[in-house]
C-alpha cells in the first residue's frame, strides 16, 4: 500500500516537487489518523461538510500532505505540502484506479440491492483458508468507500473482493474504473436506493454495467429484472459484454440448476446439477435470504474450481455475519464494545475509531486475539496493529493467542505513551486469571477472531441485567441526522436535543455519537444531565433549558450555557457571575411567542437592557418554541409565532452591540417550514427515526427497538382468566405467553386487555389481561412454533413506536422517555 508522493502527483495532475515520501495511508476523515507522517489527506467537499475545514486539526495531528481544491494560506502550515486539483473526489478515485492496475490476481466485484456484505463475508469464510484475500471493510461500497477499499491491495494478496453500491445514475461508471472486476456478482435487486432511478430495470442496468469488461457474471436467473439487465449489456452495441455468464436457478438452461431445497429446523440442504453431475451443499440457516446468498457463494467457488468436497464441508460451517459493533453496560461502571466475531487489521482500525468515539478521553482497554489470514508476515502485521493501538491512545492491551503474544510490541514508539501489555495464551487462561476488580471505569473493546470464542469474555465483563433490552442503532441515527442536514440551507447549524436521557436512549452514548458526527450544540433539560455529559468527556457546547439558582455552581464548573427565561433569573445570574468575578458567560434567551410556557414576552424585552449591557453575560442565541409546527391546521399560528420572534430579535439586537444566533425551528418545522431555519435548527425526535408530521414523508430509519423474551407458555382452558382482577377471560382453549416486561419497564397499563399487541415471529399477539409491574401476558394461539425464550418485539421497525403510542392513546415521546433505566440499552453500529 505504498505509493510515492511524486507518483501520486503525476496521476492526479498535481505538483509535488521536492518530495520523495512514501504514502502508506489515504485519509478522508480527520478522525481516523494513523501513521500521520506517511498519510495523505484528500479534502473532500460534501453538502454539509468541507474537508478543507479540518486541515488545521490534521496538521496538529502531524499530517503534512494534502490534496485540496481550494486556495489556502500555506504560510499557516509550515512544512506542509498542498497538491492543488480541481476535484478532490475525482483525484482520490484516480489514484485508487491507478493502484488497482498494479495487480493481476482475480478481483471479485459485488453489486445489487441486498446481500452484498453477506456474500462477500461468506466467500471470505470459505476461501480464506487457502487464499490471501483483501476485501472491503464492512460495507465500504460508495464513491468514497470503494477507493479506500481498493487502496488496501498489495502483492501479498491473491484474491480481492469489493462491494459496489450506487444511489443515482452515472455513479457505477466511476466505480468500475476503480474496481476493474474480473469476476462479477449480481445479488438481488430490491427497492433500496431507488431514488433517482425510473424503475428497477434502470437501476439493474446501471449496476450490471460494473461488469462490462469482466470475465464472468454470476447471477440468479430467477430474477427477471436481472435477466433483462443482462440482455441489455448483451445486445447494446455501446455496452457489449464478451465474457461468460454463470447463472443459477430452477431452469434447465442455468449453469447451476437448483433441483431441490430441503429445510429442517436448523439447516437447509440444497441440491443441484452442475456439468452433468449431481452436487449439494448444506448450510446452517433456513431463511430464504441465506439460501440465496449461499447459492451465490457456491457458484463463485465452482467457477474458481474449488473441489466439491471442500465446498460442502466449508458451507456447512458458515457463520452468521455480524455486521455491527455492540455497546453494552459492563461491570464496575465499564462500557463494553463487543466486536467478538472478527479480527483483521482493517476492521480493527474501524473498531478503534468507535472506541475513541465512545470512550472519549477516559481510560481505554483493548482485548484482542491473534489476527488471522491477513496476508502479511507476523512482524509486519503486528507492527501495523501496534501503530493503530498507539495512534488511538489505548491505555491497556490484553492480547490472547500465541502470535499476538510473540509479536506485538511498542518498542518503536514513545515509551511515555505506550499502552500496558498483558498476554494470555488462550481464552481459558484469561478466564482462569480473570478478576472483576481489574476492570473499572473504562471503555473496553473486545475484538477477536471467531475461533477464539471471545463471547465468553463478553459474558464475563457485561453487567447482568434482565432480558428486556432497548437496542439503539447508531448508524441509523447518523443517517437520520444526515437526512435532516440535506434539508438545511448552507451554514445552518444543528442543535441536538439529548434531554430526558436522550429520549430514553441513553444520554452519554447518544451524545458521543452526535459529537462524532459534528453537530454544533447539545441541549439538556437540567444541569445534572449536562454534568453527566461533561464527566463522560463530551466537549460540545451544552445548553441547559431549565435553570435553577441552585444549579449555578454546576453550570460554571462544567462550562454549561444556561437558558434565561425571566428577568429575575437574569438578575440573579448576573449577581452570581459578579461574585465569581466572571464576565461574558454565554447565555441563551428564551422568547415567548405562543407556547405560554417559559420565556420573555415582547413587552418585557426593552427592560432587559440594564442587565444585558452589564459585562457578566454574553447572549449566544435567542430562541422560541413552536407550539404546533407539525399540524397544517396551525400553519397560520406558526407563521405568527415566527413574526413575533423576529420582532423580539430586532428589539434585542437594538440593545446589544454584537450579533447572536436566532433559532425557532424544531424537527417538524425542518420538514414542513423550511423558511424558518434561520441560523440553527433543533433536532429531537426526528433523530430517532420518528417523523412528527402527518403530511410529508422523509426517509428516516428506525433507531430504537424495544424487545424482550418469553418466560413461560401456558394453555388456558375455556372459562379461565388471566392476570390481576381476572380481567383476561377466555371463551376457548388459549395459548398464552408471559413476556418479561411490565409497566415498571415502561410498557403502559393502558395497553392491557387487548388494547395493545406485541410482535412474535412476525405476527401480532394481543395483550391478554392487565399489564403487570414486571410481566405481560399475550395470546399466541394463532402463531405456530413459539417457544419459551423466543424474542418478542415491543416496538421497532415492523411494529412502530407510533403505532404503540396510538394504541396507548399517547405520543411516541412519552413512550420513549418512559422506558425504565432498568431496561438494558444495547448500542450497535453496522
Amino acid at each position: 500500500m505504498n505509493e510515492s508522493l511524486k507518483n501520486i502527483a503525476n496521476v492526479i495532475g498535481a505538483n509535488a516537487e521536492g518530495s520523495n515520501v512514501e504514502i502508506t495511508q489515504i485519509l478522508t476523515d480527520s478522525r481516523k489518523v494513523n501513521a500521520a507522517a506517511k498519510s495523505l489527506f484528500f479534502a473532500l467537499k460534501g453538502p454539509r461538510h468541507n474537508g478543507h475545514d479540518y486541515i488545521p486539526v490534521l496538521y496538529d495531528k502531524g499530517v503534512r500532505y494534502f490534496v485540496v481544491s481550494e486556495i489556502l494560506d500555506v504560510t499557516l502550515f509550515p512544512g506542509a505540502l498542498f497538491m492543488q486539483v480541481t476535484d478532490t473526489l475525482d483525484a482520490l478515485q484516480k489514484i485508487s484506479a491507478h493502484h488497482r492496475k498494479k495487480f493481476h490476481y482475480p478481483v471479485i466485484g459485488i453489486t445489487g440491492s441486498n446481500g452484498k456484505t453477506i456474500v462477500k463475508e461468506w466467500i471470505w469464510q470459505v476461501l480464506s483458508t487457502d487464499l490471501k484475500i483483501v476485501r472491503s471493510p464492512k460495507s465500504y461500497n460508495s464513491q468514497v468507500g470503494v477507493p479506500l477499499s481498493v487502496w488496501q491491495m498489495n502483492e501479498q494478496h491473491n484474491l480481492a473482493i469489493f462491494e459496489a453500491g450506487i444511489s443515482e445514475p452515472g455513479e457505477m461508471g466511476k466505480i468500475k474504473k476503480i474496481i476493474q472486476p474480473t469476476i462479477g456478482i449480481m445479488t438481488n435487486i430490491g427497492e433500496a436506493h431507488s431514488r433517482g432511478f425510473q424503475d428497477k430495470l434502470q437501476k439493474a442496468i446501471e449496476k450490471i454495467s460494473l461488469f462490462q469488461d469482466s470475465e464472468v457474471i454470476i447471477y440468479s436467473a430467477d430474477q427477471p429484472v436481472v435477466c433483462d439487465a443482462i440482455d441489455n449489456i448483451l445486445n447494446d452495441e455501446d455496452k457489449m459484454f464478451h465474457g461468460d455468464l454463470f447463472s443459477w436457478g430452477r431452469s434447465e438452461k442455468n449453469t447451476l440448476k437448483i433441483t431441490s431445497i430441503e429445510k429442517t429446523k436448523t439447516s437447509t440442504l440444497i441440491k443441484a446439477q452442475y456439468q452433468q453431475q449431481t452436487i449439494d451443499i448444506e448450510i446452517p440457516f433456513t431463511d430464504d435470504a441465506s439460501v440465496e446468498n449461499s447459492i451465490t457463494c457456491w457458484c463463485v467457488c465452482l467457477y474458481l474450481g474449488v473441489p466439491a468436497t471442500t465446498i460442502h464441508q466449508r458451507m456447512k460451517e458458515l457463520l452468521v455475519v455480524n455486521m455491527r459493533l455492540e455497546l453494552k453496560k459492563g461491570i464496575n461502571n465499564c462500557t463494553i464494545i463487543n466486536d467478538s466475531y472478527s479480527a483483521d487489521s482493517n476492521s480493527l482500525n474501524m473498531a478503534l475509531d468507535f472506541l475513541n468515539q465512545q470512550g472519549g478521553s477516559g481510560k481505554k482497554t483493548v482485548i484482542l486475539s491473534d489476527l488471522v489470514q491477513s496476508g502479511l508476515a507476523n512482524a509486519d502485521l503486528y507492527a501495523q496493529v501496534a501503530g493503530y493501538l498507539y495512534d488511538h491512545q489505548v491505555d491497556r492491551v490484553i492480547g490472547i493467542g500465541p502470535s499476538i503474544s510473540m509479536h506485538l510490541e511498542f518498542s518503536a514508539f514513545n515509551k511515555k505513551n505506550e499502552p500496558m501489555l498483558i498476554f494470555f495464551e488462550s481464552v481459558d487462561t484469561f478466564k482462569e486469571n480473570f478478576r472483576q476488580s481489574l476492570f473499572k471505569d473504562e471503555t473496553i473493546l473486545v475484538k477477536g477472531a471467531r475461533i477464539f470464542e471471545f463471547e465468553k469474555i463478553v459474558r464475563l465483563l457485561e453487567k447482568k441485567l434482565h432480558q428486556t433490552v432497548l437496542e439503539i442503532d447508531l448508524r441509523a441515527m447518523a443517517n437520520n441526522i444526515n437526512q435532516f442536514r440535506q434539508m438545511l440551507k448552507p451554514g445552518t447549524r444543528v442543535m441536538a436535543m439529548v434531554k430526558a436521557f436522550a429520549y430514553g436512549s441513553g444520554g452519554v452514548e447518544i451524545a458521543s455519537v452526535l459529537q462524532y458526527h459534528k453537530v454544533d450544540y447539545l441541549c439538556v433539560a437540567y444541569a445534572d444531565e449536562g454534568v453527566t455529559l461533561r464527566q463522560a468527556g463530551i466537549q460540545l457546547p451544552i445548553i441547559v433549558l431549565n435553570v435553577e439558582e441552585n444549579s449555578f455552581d454546576a453550570i460554571i464548573s462544567q462550562n454549561l450555557e444556561p437558558v434565561i427565561f425571566s428577568a429575575p433569573l437574569l438578575q440573579v445570574f448576573n449577581h452570581y457571575l459578579d461574585m465569581q468575578g466572571l464576565n461574558d458567560w454565554p447565555i441563551h434567551l428564551e422568547i415567548e411567542t405562543g407556547m405560554n410556557r417559559l420565556g420573555f414576552t415582547i413587552d418585557e424585552l426593552p427592560g432587559l437592557s440594564i442587565y444585558l449591557q452589564q459585562p457578566f453575560v454574553k447572549v449566544q442565541s435567542i430562541f422560541s418554541h413552536l407550539a404546533s409546527s407539525e399540524d397544517s391546521k396551525d400553519d397560520a399560528f406558526t407563521d405568527n409565532q415566527y413574526s413575533l420572534f423576529k420582532i423580539a430579535a430586532d428589539i434585542i439586537q437594538s440593545i446589544l452591540p454584537y450579533p447572536f444566533f436566532q433559532h425557532i425551528s424544531n424537527t417538524a418545522s425542518v420538514i414542513r417550514h423550511p423558511h424558518l431555519q434561520m441560523d440553527m435548527v433543533r433536532l429531537g425526535i426526528g433523530m430517532y427515526g420518528i417523523n412528527p408530521t402527518n403530511d410529508i414523508a422523509i426517509e428516516l430509519e428506525t433507531v430504537a427497538t424495544l424487545k424482550s423474551t418469553i418466560a413461560q407458555i401456558k394453555k388456558i382452558k375455556p372459562g379461565e382468566t388471566v392476570g390481576y382482577n381476572r380481567k383476561g377471560k377466555v371463551s376457548e382453549e388459549t395459548l398464552i405467553a408471559t413476556v418479561r416486561i411490565g409497566y415498571a419497564d415502561g410498557f403502559p397499563r393502558t395497553l392491557g386487555n387487548g388494547a395493545g399487541s406485541m410482535l412474535v415471529k412476525g405476527q401480532l399477539a394481543p395483550v391478554i389481561g392487565i399489564v403487570c409491574m414486571d410481566m405481560t401476558m399475550i395470546d399466541i394461539s394463532h402463531i405456530p412454533g413459539v417457544k419459551e425464550g423466543d424474542e418478542v418485539i415491543i416496538f421497532g421497525k415492523d411494529l412502530t413506536v407510533q403505532q404503540l403510542a396510538l394504541w396507548a392513546q399517547t405520543i411516541p415521546y412519552e413512550l420513549m422517555t418512559g422506558i425504565s433505566e432498568r431496561v438494558q440499552r444495547v448500542y450497535f453500529e453496522e
